[in-house]
């Protein structure tokens, strides 16, 4: 067989593939894959192949009838690209050891093995994933992309392989933000209290199934999210397109699910005539309130962040009052985000603690990373937790993120990992410290742990069995240890003479529990936010033939982004989280665009439903209205 020893001459060589398909119509939305006469994609299998009911409290069609108050509306959230700078990229060999490696960007060495290992047809043992430094995929590589293609390739050719999407392979060929169809309304009582929520919420998942369920149900866990709503109904659902398929990212399934509830109280302030942040102040989570999933929150502190916003608020408002004309119309947004840090349910993870000959520590792991900082955090908690020992930071060495040496920590998704790995470092640290302890109170060194005959290694385990998954018949359950909350207040100035938004300046008030590195969050809340401002403004993949670039799918400049983007911590201590800590890497991207579309809609009264907020979007809207 002939092998191409160059990627032209491998190009040349796939360019005289010939592949005879039937074409059929293709079903590029929900809505179209949803019709009456539309075909399975998948036969046998319905388009519409995964729904959850939410159910929570009493029926709510009287309340909506007998509420002072009751405002509904429509809103859709985009099919978002990820846009990394780096196309995915990886390599496969086999080691000395006889077994496949594949280096690649996974951000889920396990999760990746246990999924490719039966498409290859080889045993367990024999296959080894280790993960590539990685730089930003803000979720992408949650799913695998290219390792079996890799495995495949090396097994074939029995010769080490590497493979380089360019861009355009890159951004065709991986998984994007699924978009929602949404139907929200709420019913208040006359001091402006929600008492009923009802919604509906449809999942374009693209051709394939992979975690469409779990997304989904983030519609039922935050849609509605931080308000203390007694009485819920709605149904969600997950449909098969033949659009680009669906995948993990950053704050998953939240952005959508806040698009609606967050614009529509916005609008329910409207109504009332009620300040936006007021309203908010009236409906956030106090003691006695729930989840929509019936879960008690861990911490009460969005009254804290409302206080601390305020006095921000009211100077952001006086200040776009003066500046506003009618060429340059300014206005301030807020929104407020909540995601859960872990996997649904009894979240775990495992890592190893090791006394080295020179009394230094080892600690193993498989926190991976993609730019939210897992060397950090992991160095960072597991300094703490040895801190009985008195080791420098630097006596402290991190093993990471290779199946064949580091325990499964589970993967770098739903900011699980500082939340679940770092109990579990903890657990190892003080399983180690406490074999290391003599009857003195000193600490053992590594000879005398030897010359004692005592294990100088130690498993460190950790599950969140406080927690259960959602019922899949009303969606009640405790699905997350801990949360992150926070209030975002987007400035904005619209020009009414070309419909194009600029965000002069931003605010985030976070509470994400006790900070590990305050150097680490920043930089999270930093990009979260420019994120949260491409999609509300600019970023979309609908058009495969046009969103084939980081130009073309909307990347915001840096001049698209404000200078001054200032953070405020509330540092609420954890029950849970290791050392009082919560999760960051999602928090910021959950609710961030919406403050800068209820900004638009402060500024100029046209509220767009439907993102990204393009120029020609928000010009159209400013002549209708």
């Amino acid at each position: 067989m002939a092998q191409a020893e160059t990627p032209a001459q491998a190009q040349a060589a796939a360019e005289k593939v010939k592949v005879d398909i039937e074409e059929l119509p293709p079903y590029l939305s929900a809505p179209a894959a949803m019709a009456d006469d539309a075909i399975e994609i998948h036969p046998g299998t319905p388009n519409v192949y995964y729904e959850i009911p939410i159910k929570k409290g009493a029926d709510t069609a009287p309340l909506m009838t007998s509420s002072a108050h009751m405002v509904e509306g429509e809103y859709y959230l985009q099919r978002q690209p990820h846009l990394t700078m780096e196309p995915d990229v990886g390599c496969a060999y086999m080691d000395d050891e006889g077994r496949l490696t594949i280096h690649s960007k996974s951000i889920a060495i396990h999760l990746h093995h246990a999924m490719i290992a039966p498409g290859l047809g080889i045993e367990p043992e024999k296959l080894r994933l280790v993960q590539n430094p990685t730089g930003g995929t803000f979720g992408y590589k949650f799913s695998p992309t290219m390792e079996a293609l890799l495995g495949v390739a090396c097994m074939a050719a029995n010769r080490p392989v590497y493979l380089r999407y360019n861009y355009y392979q890159h951004i065709t060929y991986t998984g994007k933000r699924s978009p929602f169809w949404m139907k929200l309304k709420y019913g208040a009582d006359a001091q402006g209290k929600i008492v009923a929520m009802e919604s509906d919420w449809t999942v374009d998942h693209g051709p394939y199934s992979e975690f469409g369920d779990l997304l989904t149900m983030r519609g039922a866990q935050f849609i509605g999210a931080g308000y203390g709503i007694p009485n819920i109904r709605g149904m969600g659902r997950t449909v098969a397109t033949n659009h680009g398929w669906g995948s993990a990212f950053r704050a998953y399934g939240s952005p959508q699910s806040f698009l609606a509830s967050e614009s529509l109280i916005d609008e329910l302030a409207l109504k009332m005539g009620m300040d936006p942040l007021e309203l908010r102040a009236l409906n956030v989570y106090k003691n006695g309130d729930t989840t929509p999933n019936g879960q008690a929150p861990e911490v009460y502190s969005l009254q804290e962040m409302v206080s601390k916003l305020r006095p921000l608020y009211k100077a952001a408002k006086e200040k776009a009052a003066r500046e506003s004309t009618s060429a340059i119309k300014k206005g301030v947004g807020i929104s407020l985000g909540i995601y859960g840090c872990g996997l649904d349910g009894a979240d775990s993870s495992s890592v190893r603690l090791e006394l080295n000959p020179d009394n230094s520590v080892s600690l193993y792991n498989s926190w991976e990373d993609h730019g939210q900082g897992a060397d950090i955090g992991s160095l960072g908690t597991a300094h703490k937790a040895l801190r009985p020992l008195g080791l420098r930071p630097d006596q402290i060495h991190l093993i990471m993120n290779d199946t064949a040496i580091t325990p499964n920590s589970g993967p770098s998704g739903g900011s699980r990992q500082q939340v679940v790995t770092g109990n579990a470092i903890i657990n190892g640290c003080m399983m180690l410290i406490n074999a290391m302890k003599k009857p003195d109170g000193a600490y053992r060194t590594y000879d005398e742990m030897k010359a004692e005959n005592i294990p100088v290694s130690y498993s460190g385990n950790w599950t969140a069995s406080m927690c259960t998954a959602c019922d899949m018949e009303t969606a009640q359950g405790s699905p997350f240890s801990t949360y992150m909350y926070g209030l975002f207040m987007a400035e904005v100035a619209v020009d009414t003479q070309t419909g194009k938004t600029k965000v002069e300046g931003y605010t985030v008030i976070a509470d994400i529990g006790k900070i590990n590195s305050r150097l680490a969050v920043d930089g999270q809340i930093y990009g979260g936010v420019a994120q949260g401002i491409g999609l509300a403004l600019s970023e979309d993949f609908e058009d495969l033939k046009k969103h084939t670039t980081l130009v073309a799918c909307g990347i915001p400049y840096a001049k698209d982004i404000p200078d001054r983007i200032d953070i405020h911590y509330v540092e609420t201590p954890r029950p849970d989280g290791p050392f009082g800590a919560a999760g960051v890497g999602e928090l910021p991207l959950t609710s961030s665009h919406v403050a800068v579309i209820n900004a638009i809609a402060n500024a100029t009264g046209v509220r767009i439903r439907s993102l990204p907020a393009l120029p020609e979007k928000v010009l159209t809207a400013l002549k209708k209205a």
